[in-house]
């Protein structure tokens, strides 16, 4: 459970203000219809985070376990101040964009999530915990609560969100993955 619940809070605080989420806002305005957006965006995260999470096993498999506790902490470290970079919007018009609302937002979504924060968490987060699927579950319903939102309210929201303080929020989650991993590392030892 505990990999779960880190998974889906790391991801959907690191997701505001996220280009996934101006990615959402850009969909929700092309496209009328918000049950396929809804939709492309779980089957775009669950194959990204699936794959993330799958790799992150697979690297903490092959690195010697008293560096894997070390190289984590570092890793929650330096996404911490990743995230403390806003991102830019670059969902301009696209060649997906005929594909229909749909497939649109799977493709369009999948691409986004390449090398973002929040993939990079996955891997992260699967390497630190051992239950894989629990983070795929976490990480996917991360994105959903920072994404439907969005969908739902649109601009208005985008609005009203101090996208500083959610941004701050999440380093500092990032950096109490760092500390936990390193005080048990050392609890343990």
């Amino acid at each position: 459970m505990d990999a779960f619940l880190a998974s889906t809070l790391a991801v959907a605080i690191a997701e505001i203000g996220d280009k996934t989420q101006l990615l959402s806002l850009f969909l929700v305005a092309r496209y009328a219809k918000r049950t396929p957006i809804i939709l492309g965006i779980l089957v775009a995260t669950v194959l990204n985070h699936a794959l993330s999470a799958w790799l992150g096993a697979w690297v903490a498999s092959w690195i010697p376990s008293q560096w894997l506790p070390w190289i984590l902490a570092v890793s929650f470290v330096a996404i911490a101040l990743w995230l403390l970079i806003p991102d830019k919007d670059d969902s301009a018009e696209s060649r997906f964009l005929g594909m229909g609302a749909f497939w649109a937002t799977t493709v369009m979504f999948f691409l986004a999530e390449i090398g973002d924060k929040t993939q990079v968490a996955t891997v992260v987060l699967a390497a630190r915990y051992t239950e894989t699927l629990w983070v795929i579950i976490g990480t996917t319903v991360g994105m959903l609560l920072a994404n439907i939102p969005v969908i739902l309210a649109g601009r208005w929201l985008m609005e009203r969100l101090p996208l500083a303080t959610a941004r701050i929020s999440a380093s500092v989650l990032f950096v109490v993955l760092a500390v936990v991993t390193v005080w048990t590392t050392l609890v343990n030892s």
